[in-house]
């Protein structure tokens, strides 16, 4: 009897992640972002606002740097790519504006850019995390459209991304643009010009 008893209580306090604790922390890490910036957010002040421990947000996340990333992308699916090369370098263009637009990532990227300059492993982590995918989705279509006579073959899928991330964080971060549909247009054309045959 005492047997069957202790069995369940040792289940119920197992390494099972409690998702209203890891939802809590990052939504109070993407408020703070916004409200205080990077500098500011603390790991300490972030448990506070989340009402859980220190600890409980260290078994979750390594650092800072890993928390605040998943907290400004939280969701980093690759989407649904156009049929369309065309349609595909112009959708990558708005949603790489989009994802430089919204507040919590603009607070983000400098303070992660310098935590992250010191851990390459992190920044590697991290970097996979978020583009990988996307990265390696876009080399095999641009592979496609070389073979077919549509795009040059001395534009690296790397080249692409780093253009188009790039583009959209100067013009999104740094120039503040207003008009981000026209941004996005304007960077699509850019890339296609550079890529298509």
């Amino acid at each position: 009897m005492a047997t069957s008893s202790a069995t369940p209580r040792h289940r119920r306090q197992g390494s099972r992640r409690d998702p209203s604790i890891d939802a809590a922390v990052l939504e109070a890490t993407r408020r703070l972002l916004v409200e205080r910036g990077y500098s500011a957010t603390t790991i300490d002040l972030i448990a506070t606002t989340a009402g859980v421990s220190r600890p409980a947000i260290y078994r979750r996340w390594t650092s800072k740097a890993q928390l605040v990333h998943e907290a400004a992308f939280p969701d980093v699916g690759p989407g649904v790519p156009a049929d369309d090369f065309v349609a595909e370098i112009t959708r990558l263009c708005h949603g790489a504006i989009a994802m430089y637009g919204d507040p919590v990532v603009r607070e983000s990227i400098p303070g992660l850019l310098v935590d992250l300059r010191s851990d390459r492993r992190m920044r590697r982590v991290l970097s996979d995390r978020l583009e990988a995918t996307v990265r390696g989705r876009l080399a095999a279509r641009l592979g496609d459209e070389v073979a077919n006579g549509i795009a040059r073959s001395v534009v690296s899928a790397d080249t692409v991304l780093d253009v188009i991330a790039g583009g959209a964080w100067y013009a999104v971060c740094v120039r503040r643009v207003k008009d981000t549909d026209r941004a996005a247009r304007e960077l699509a054309l850019l890339v296609l010009r550079g890529v298509l045959s």
